[in-house]
């Protein structure tokens, strides 16, 4: 089975039901099927081949669900792009990628057409959104909404096979720079059948997705939503938590994702009536631990739901899932491996270690990657061969423990990795951004606790002798390079920074002064 085979099986069996809801436009499985096969014929006539990368810089849309099965269709591989990237970070991923196609909204066009220019793999654009009669471009343009009908509403006879390239997943990197995890139609299948098994997923299901489809939790929703023939409700983020419970009620929403930050916002409404999310039957969580003090306070706000605590990281979409019968006797267990995943705790020489030994946790599994493009050495460090010829294994770099009865309970990662807001921050990438600051001699990113954030950034400056900076030129200079969720909410100048023995700056101090980060889960 491939990716798109999700959605060709459903809009035969549900051609008129709605597939996607956003805003307050509803597209049906039939019209989202032809859509996407339309889009595949353009992209497949201007020379996206089999196996080519078509990179999506959208906001969460009918359009973004639209491009994503129209790659897949064409045989080639989507590259979903946080639509508030800025254009010297999209240039690095089209170059990196070396990206066949550019989906790009009509708002965005003329701010990136310059980073555009420079990627030489581009053989087209497509703009959505209107409005682009006046623009010119060096590659080939195609006008979604104007000049998709002209192309044949069948699907292209390009067909991959389920080893093949589906996505690119970008991730932030411990270098500061992106790097994409590469996953196949297997791998993608395998993660959302075995997803879908204990969620009990149905089509009568109506899911809420409030997360980006750049993030691999928000995609999955997609994905497993056309899986299942159910409803996807759309919607650009949780900025506004009534117009979301509003949502809730309307449309009768019974799947609820969400990270922390997104319950705790909601857990912080006054006045919210349990009633209006009696239509939600379950609620799932990642991204971060749900703080146990959270647990009874959302099972009384949901109060018809099952709740899941899960684990997972994007190079393997998840590991595992608690029971929700368990939740109350185990709040801080992630649980065991979901279906059709083996996750062992081990020690440094791949051995298992007992109940309560702090360990690795690896994980066995076709939902593994197949690696990070274009990084084999990087994919060597996590991807190692298993015990058996050509087996496997993905070396998670979280330590864990398991108990006697075979659950898992997260302790720490080993890099540095910042988690806010459910998404990953580099603290490098954000170091490097603040360096480019005329009068920064260093500077030190960390991620600090945040009961909304689950984890903020916070950087420590050390300013050049007779630079006058303040607090504001550092915000103001990151937000115009960076997402909003890397950018730091604190900034503390120092005279110097601690050192350790070998003239590095003291993580450890700073953090310590900071207040210690959280635990940060992919």
């Amino acid at each position: 089975m491939l990716v798109d085979d999700f959605l060709a099986m459903s809009a035969s069996r549900f051609p008129g039901k709605t597939a996607v809801i956003c805003g307050d436009r509803r597209v049906t499985y039939g019209e989202l099927d032809e859509t996407s096969n339309r889009l595949a014929q353009a992209l497949v006539a201007v020379g996206v081949r089999p196996g080519d990368r078509v990179a999506v810089l959208l906001d969460n849309s009918i359009e973004t669900a639209i491009c994503i099965f129209g790659a897949l269709k064409a045989g080639g591989a989507f590259v979903v792009v946080n639509h508030t990237t800025k254009p010297k970070k999209l240039e690095f991923i089209l170059n990196d990628c070396s990206a066949s196609a550019l989906i790009i909204g009509a708002s965005q066009f003329d701010s990136h057409k310059a980073a555009v220019s420079r990627v030489g793999s581009l053989r087209c654009v497509v703009v959505c959104g209107g409005g682009r009669s006046s623009r010119s471009s060096s590659h080939g343009i195609i006008d979604l909404d104007r000049d998709l009908s002209s192309f044949p509403s069948l699907r292209p006879g390009n067909r991959s096979i389920d080893a093949d390239l589906a996505a690119l997943i970008y991730t932030s990197g411990s270098t500061g720079l992106p790097k994409g995890v590469a996953v196949s139609h297997l791998n993608v299948v395998s993660a959302a059948t075995s997803i879908t098994e204990y969620l009990e997923s149905v089509a009568d299901d109506v899911i809420i997705n409030v997360l980006p489809l750049s993030f691999d939790y928000g995609l999955y929703q997609l994905l497993m939503s056309v899986k299942s023939g159910g409803t996807l409700v759309l919607e650009k983020s949780f900025a506004y938590p009534f117009t979301i419970v509003e949502r809730i009620e309307q449309e009768r929403v019974t799947g609820f994702p969400g990270v922390p930050t997104v319950f705790a916002l909601l857990l912080q409404m006054r006045n919210l009536e349990p009633q209006r999310f009696d239509s939600v039957r379950y609620v799932t969580n990642t991204g971060a631990c749900l703080p146990p003090a959270h647990i009874p306070r959302l099972k009384v706000l949901f109060r018809n739901a099952k709740i899941f605590s899960m684990y997972g990281l994007t190079e393997c979409k998840r590991v595992s899932y608690l029971e929700p019968a368990e939740l109350e006797r185990r709040p801080t267990s992630v649980g065991k491996a979901m279906p059709n995943v083996q996750a062992l705790v081990v020690d440094d020489a791949g051995e298992p270690v007992g109940p309560g030994v702090v360990g690795e946790l690896v994980v066995r599994g076709s939902n593994v990657m197949m690696g990070y493009w274009n990084r084999t050495d990087e994919t060597a460090k996590i991807v190692r061969p298993g015990r058996f010829p050509g087996d496997r294994v993905l070396h998670t770099g979280d330590l864990f423990t398991m108990d006697d009865d075979g659950f898992l309970y997260f302790v720490a990662r080993r890099d540095d990795i910042i988690k806010s807001r459910g998404e990953k921050v580099s603290p490098r990438e954000v170091e490097n951004v603040i360096l480019e600051l005329a009068g920064i001699r260093e500077a030190v990113v960390v991620g600090v606790d945040d009961p909304i954030l689950g984890q903020s950034v916070k950087a420590f400056v050390v300013p050049a002798e007779g630079f006058g900076i303040t607090e504001e030129d550092v915000i103001k200079h990151c937000a115009s390079s960076l997402e909003n969720f890397m950018v730091p909410r604190a900034i503390e100048f120092c005279s110097d920074l601690p050192r350790t023995t070998t003239g590095k700056p003291d993580l450890t101090a700073l953090r310590g002064s900071a207040g210690l980060p959280g635990d940060r889960w992919e």
